[in-house]
């Protein structure tokens, strides 16, 4: 029996710790808050309920394989899945509207013909399929297996194949989602539905590379899934996994230090100055433990991927309590397209705020309400991070607040006369809860020459491993459980580990 030290009790270090309690080690997860979930949180007030992190779940597999392999019980057993239908509603810069079906391609091609014009459900049809042979390129070396030493092989093709694009006599292909949009879809509002995807990634439409046109198709081939009771039940099903697996939470624990000991990883020390024993240290991300291996480079620059600028995008939530009942045939999930969704994030670089698109989540949950005559909304945009933009700023983030609800009123009119009041939330604050720097999100991994790749979930030292959004395979609810599944079998099974078969 290995002592194994966790930093951190985010998502994919709490899979990872209860997958490791169940081969047999001892697990102890430290973590510098007073609770667990990373950036699956929730906000409460006044008998309101808000998810802050993620609204949805895409891929459950990935958490129903953990809790099988970890207590032979189903996902279903601990919270109350629900598949979400339609999947999402969008409303368009011109005022066209069409509801999404969930995990249906049929479906979604007759939606898209009757509400945006014949041809247009084909076009993004045959995108998908085009997507599908991404996803089929990619899926095990991205997110079944543990990063490959010779990780240079996933940039070196774009794994989406372009349709191939004249002009100026040039044939060219798309290298960017964007470019996709624009030369293969031919109509600003399925650019618009595709860039969406990968704004609520956290990536820049007009940098994300082509194959993060495997986004839209995991949603159209898995669905979308709700946990009922909120996101964060989720987050409160594997804690309380990991704690009947006998895995030792410490919250309040801040680590300061990764010992190291016989030339491998051997303990913690934390901001107490307490020390702490361990074979085998797991940690939240490389920017975490960045500064707590003294004289130690933990990724030589051979072994870390090109992070692109996406890695830098944040996300602004505004909690909404509204007086008045949820209508019967009210969508859970509204996307509103601003009018320049490649360019909107443009405009944080001039230290201006854009006319954002806007994610409204407004599930149907007495659990999120005080009684039936209210109704908790989530509204979501992407943003630059507080790197880049400062949010500490005296009324930006009021005002893009004021933003937002604008721009939620055109799907969801008189929106403003119903609020009781609002919580807004920058990436100020993500940064305070899960310690990212400049509160920014993680974007999942992405093959191709401008993919986005993120480090390894080993390290140049022995006994370390990084766990998480900001380590292979990149960010996510089901990336987080991914990480999870990888490090244990690191962990258990060595270097040779090549992931589950």
């Amino acid at each position: 029996m290995a002592r194994i030290a966790v930093i951190g009790a985010g998502m994919g270090a709490m899979a990872a710790a209860a997958r490791l309690a169940v081969a047999g080690h001892r697990v102890a997860v430290y973590e510098r808050t007073e609770t667990y979930g990373g950036a699956v949180r929730r906000f409460e007030r006044d008998g309101f309920a808000f998810d802050t992190g993620p609204g949805m779940l895409t891929l459950p597999a990935v958490y129903r394989d953990l809790f099988v392999k970890t207590g032979k019980e189903p996902l279903e057993s601990v919270v109350d899945l629900v598949q979400v239908d339609p999947s999402s509603r969008h409303v368009f810069a011109d005022g066209t509207e069409v509801s999404l079906p969930n995990a249906s391609r049929a479906g979604v091609v007759a939606a898209l013909d009757e509400a945006l014009g014949e041809g247009a459900g084909a076009r993004w049809g045959d995108f998908l399929v085009r997507a599908r042979e991404a996803w089929d390129r990619t899926r095990r070396p991205l997110l079944e297996e543990p990063l490959w030493p010779n990780w240079s092989v996933l940039a070196e093709r774009e794994p989406y194949p372009s349709v191939p694009h004249k002009k100026f006599l040039r044939t060219r292909r798309a290298r960017t989602l964007s470019e996709i949009g624009a030369w293969e879809l031919r109509d600003p509002r399925l650019q618009s539905l595709l860039e969406g995807y990968a704004l609520a990634y956290g990536l820049d439409p007009g940098s994300a590379p082509a194959s993060a046109a495997i986004l839209p198709y995991m949603e159209h081939a898995f669905g979308t899934w709700y946990v009922r009771g909120g996101m964060r039940e989720l987050a409160r099903a594997v804690h309380e996994r990991c704690v009947k697996r006998k895995v030792e939470f410490h919250f309040g624990a801040e680590v300061t230090g990764v010992l190291e000991k016989d030339g491998r990883a051997g303990g913690l020390e934390l901001a107490d100055g307490t020390l702490v024993e361990a074979d085998t240290v797991v940690g939240g991300g490389p920017w975490r433990l960045r500064g707590l291996v003294p004289g130690r480079e933990l990724h030589g620059t051979e072994d870390v991927p090109p992070h692109a600028e996406n890695l830098r995008l944040g996300r602004v939530v505004v909690c909404l309590a509204l007086r008045g009942a949820r209508q019967p045939d009210a969508v859970h999930r509204t996307v509103v397209h601003g009018p320049d969704p490649e360019g909107e994030l443009c405009d944080f670089a001039h230290g201006e705020l854009p006319e954002p698109t806007v994610q409204i989540d407004r599930p149907d949950d007495p659990a999120l309400r005080p009684d039936a005559d209210h109704e908790s909304v989530v509204l979501t945009a992407t943003v630059a991070s507080q790197g880049s933009f400062d949010w500490t700023a005296p009324g930006v983030a009021e005002a893009f607040a004021d933003r937002m609800v604008t721009a939620a009123e055109r799907a969801l009119p008189h929106l403003r006369e119903r609020i009781l009041w609002r919580e807004v939330r920058t990436p100020v604050h993500t940064e305070r809860e899960t310690g990212a720097e400049g509160g920014a999100v993680p974007p999942p991994s992405l093959a191709g020459g401008d993919g986005t790749l993120h480090p390894s979930n080993s390290t140049a030292l022995p006994g370390l491993f990084t766990v998480g959004g900001w380590s292979h395979p990149g960010g996510g609810l089901a990336h987080a459980g991914m990480s999870g599944a990888l490090v244990a079998g690191l962990v258990v099974e060595g270097p040779e580990f090549r992931g589950s078969q």
